[in-house]
């Protein structure tokens, strides 16, 4: 299809999808300079109000099954909508809300709206673009979703130092209804309504199922998520440690913020460059072992006591390089044997990241933060599963669906 559009049609694909991809990290990302004020205006500490980021990634989950057979069976337009609608009215309960329960239950609706739009986005890319694309395409959607934490923490910042924080959710509200109106207007409808897929219980579980058993799938979804969820623990301590434990003003942390995901931008649109020379298992496989090592040096260099403010900072920067380069590819080997039912698998992979990542997420708020340790340690832990995940899945795989052989057909029926 790329080959049918103009080039102005294709980039205004990628900006929308991006920015659909974008909706729940900037969800994330925008309310972390205002942890403070919340927890003040609360009654309750910064690291509890990290259970509303908990919350939030458990929704972005759960909800992801529930969007990727509506995908399938109604188009993908009509539940994107729906989605879209409830993350407004969620994003408008957050502005009201006046205990940490409130708080924390309406971010998980927010999640619920919120991750029609991701899942919606992965299932697209599968319905547009060639499958000997797909890699490139996600390193693209990486470069619109990487703008979230370089803008994001900042201008939440702002917003909260020159407003409130409840400002924050009035901003986002906007943004879905923004996205919601470009979606109606400039996307088009790739899968059309599909009447047999059923949306009973057993057929559905029966369709993630036969997912979930494809070994390509497991391998590079597992992998994926596993690495992903070391930038969920980085998101969800990284206030906690910046300015609790080296006393970085609200304003620095965003700058800060915004300058770690850099590296995170700058390597995944390195990797598109990188694919003309290696094969996208061949990235993945280095970018991974890479990342392993780093967060074992990380970990043990914090707990010894080697690295201070700046010595954080160089180690989380290239930390989160290799994650650029890593999640890519393990997204384009995840779905690339799927055609018919991209939402479905598209559902799963994200259900399975965004799980993942808040477990990790989780399991970081429980620690009393006093170093950054725990971060650390965390990180480590996401890195050596990640790969280990890559290289016991990768055994399995007997009949992979190559991103660079230009096939265009599923392997699932």
């Amino acid at each position: 299809m790329e080959a049918q559009m103009t080039t102005r049609r294709y980039w205004t694909l990628i900006l929308i999808l991006g920015t659909m991809t974008a909706l729940g990290p900037f969800s994330i990302d925008m309310y972390l300079s205002g942890y403070q004020a919340i927890a003040e205006d609360l009654h309750t500490t910064t690291a509890r109000i990290g259970l509303s980021l908990a919350s939030y990634f458990i929704g972005i989950s759960a909800g992801q099954l529930l969007y990727g057979p509506l995908l399938d069976r109604f188009g993908r337009k009509k539940p994107l909508y729906v989605g879209l609608v409830i993350y407004i009215i969620a994003s408008a309960g957050c502005i009201g809300a006046r205990t940490l329960d409130a708080f924390v239950a309406l971010r998980f609706i927010q999640a619920i709206g919120s991750c029609a739009a991701a899942v919606a986005s992965v299932a697209m890319v599968r319905d547009l673009f060639p499958i000997k694309d797909s890699a490139k395409v996600f390193a693209l959607l990486m470069l619109v979703v990487g703008a979230s934490p370089m803008l994001a923490p900042t201008i939440g910042g702002y917003i909260t130092t020159a407003f409130n924080w409840q400002a924050i959710f009035i901003v986002l509200g906007g943004m879905g209804l923004l996205l919601m109106i470009a979606c109606f207007f400039f996307l088009p409808e790739s899968h059309q309504p599909d009447t047999s897929m059923s949306l009973k219980p057993g057929p559905i579980i029966s369709g993630f199922w036969a997912v979930m058993r494809e070994p390509q799938f497991y391998t590079y979804a597992l992998t994926g998520a596993f690495a992903f969820s070391g930038l969920f623990v980085y998101v969800s301590s990284s206030p906690v440690v910046f300015m609790d434990i080296f006393h970085v003003s609200e304003r620095h942390f965003g700058w800060i913020f915004a300058g770690l995901s850099v590296g995170f931008i700058g390597s995944s649109q390195l990797n598109s460059l990188t694919l003309r020379y290696f094969r996208s298992e061949q990235i993945i496989r280095i970018a991974l072992v890479t990342q392993a090592a780093l967060g074992i040096i990380f970990f043990l260099g914090t707990y010894l006591g080697w690295f201070g403010l700046t010595g954080t900072i160089i180690m989380l920067f290239l930390f989160l390089s290799c994650l650029g380069f890593a999640n890519p590819n393990a997204s384009a080997l995840s779905i690339a044997p799927f055609k018919k039912n991209a939402g479905t698998a598209a559902a799963l992979m994200g259900a399975l990241q965004m799980g993942i990542g808040g477990l990790a997420s989780t399991v970081a708020s429980l620690f009393d933060v006093t170093s950054a340790v725990p971060m650390t340690m965390l990180m480590a832990a996401t890195a050596i599963l990640s790969v280990t995940a890559l290289f016991v899945g990768g055994l399995r795989i007997t009949n992979p669906v190559f991103l660079h052989d230009g096939a265009d057909t599923a392997v699932l029926h």
